[in-house]
Parts: C-alpha cells; structure tokens; sequence
C-alpha cells in the first residue's frame, strides 16, 4: 500500500495500556495480535530447523540453551522478562502485546520445533530459513499492527532511542551487534540466515506493516 495524498499512511499511535484497550476494533485487534506472535514463533522453529542461522537475538538464545537445561521456547521467555527488566529504568509501560510476545511467542516456537522436523536436504533447508525470514515479517507486521505496544526487545530500542536522544539505527544496530557477539560466545548458531535475515527484515516490514495497522478511534479521519 502506498501513500497519496487522499490516503495517508496509518501511524502508530503513542498509547499507554489502557489506551490501548479503550482505541476501538478490539475484537480484529486481538486476533490479529493473537495470529502475528503465534507465526511469529513458527517462523523461528522454521529458521532453527533450517539450521542456516538465526536472526540476532535467536543467535543469543541458541547461545544460551547449551549451558542451561531448559528448551529454546522457555529461553525465549525468560530472556524476554530479564529485557522486561530493563524497562523499569527507562520508564516504559508493558502492554497487553508486551506480556503477550514474552510468552506466546516462546510457546508457539516450541510447538513447533516439536512438530517440524530439521530436513537433511539443503534446499529444503534454505526454504525452511527463507520462508522463516518471510513469515516473520509478516508476523511482526500482523502483531505491531494490532497496537497494544511494543515486544519487550522492540521497547528496549525505542526507550533508548527515547532517553539517549540517539538514533534508531544506531541503538538497534549497537543492541544487534551486542547480542550476535554474546550469542556467538555462548557458541550460537550464526549463518547466511543471519545476513538474509539482517538484510531483508527492515525492507519486509515497512512493505507489510502499512497493510495491518489498525486505524484507532483516537487518530483523526479522513
């Protein structure tokens, strides 16, 4: 979808959590919501078995799950409530998309690392990571669409952003490169997936997040 100027382009709204719930559409903003963490989570089961390389944060959580005896889903999960954490200093308010990524997301990655099995053929393989990297752009736009705020590692960025007065693509391009180099530490799995990854989901998502964001009762009509 592309802007004119009869029809701008939907924005993101600036909403504190019971904001949020009080904005209109609530039913198609929930299962969109609902919809987006959960193929959120399949396309990480999908880029874990294609085994090509993950995206940033999953290279740390692969890191991560060889020194502790718990599954990749459950890292996922506490590793979003330790970034749920950082918040508190920021003066970041959680919403009911917040808690829902810290947990959806990590149980629908287990489900399906436990129902898809890791093909042995490379090509299938690269379609594996390939469709990984597309569904999770669809995904990310499906639940940042819906609008009931941020995943506990977007929020990160954005409160950075917010109290260092410094650029979204320096903060996000500092917290990725931290993570990457901790994951690889911890002996996670970097690869092509990684770069495709790198390169590919910034352009994905401002294509598709136009396409689900979900017009508020509070931004003005048209």
């Amino acid at each position: 979808m592309t802007a004119t100027s009869a029809a701008p382009p939907r924005q993101l709204a600036a909403l504190n959590p019971i904001q949020q719930l009080k904005a209109g559409h609530l039913p198609r903003r929930l299962v969109q919501l609902y919809v987006g963490l959960i193929l959120y989570g399949a396309s990480m089961g999908l880029m874990i078995q294609g085994n090509l390389g993950l995206d940033p944060w999953d290279v740390l959580h692969s890191g991560i799950i060889k020194h502790v005896p718990l599954s990749f889903g459950t890292v996922v999960i506490v590793m979003s409530f330790v970034v749920l954490l950082a918040w508190i200093p920021l003066r970041q308010w959680p919403g009911l998309g917040t808690v829902s990524n810290a947990i959806v997301i990590g149980l629908a990655t287990d489900l399906t690392l436990a129902t898809v099995d890791r093909p042995d053929a490379l090509w299938l393989r690269i379609v594996f990571m390939l469709a990984g990297v597309v569904v999770n752009a669809l995904a990310g736009a499906l639940y940042i669409g819906a609008q009931f705020g941020p995943g506990p590692r977007d929020g990160l960025m954005t409160g950075l952003v917010r109290r260092t007065g410094l650029s979204v693509r320096l903060v996000r391009t500092t917290l990725e490169i931290t993570v990457v180099a901790v994951g690889f530490l911890l002996g996670g799995v970097i690869g092509i997936g990684t770069v495709v990854y790198a390169l590919s989901i910034g352009p994905l998502l401002h294509l598709l997040l136009p396409l689900f964001t979900v017009r508020l009762n509070t931004e003005p009509t048209d």
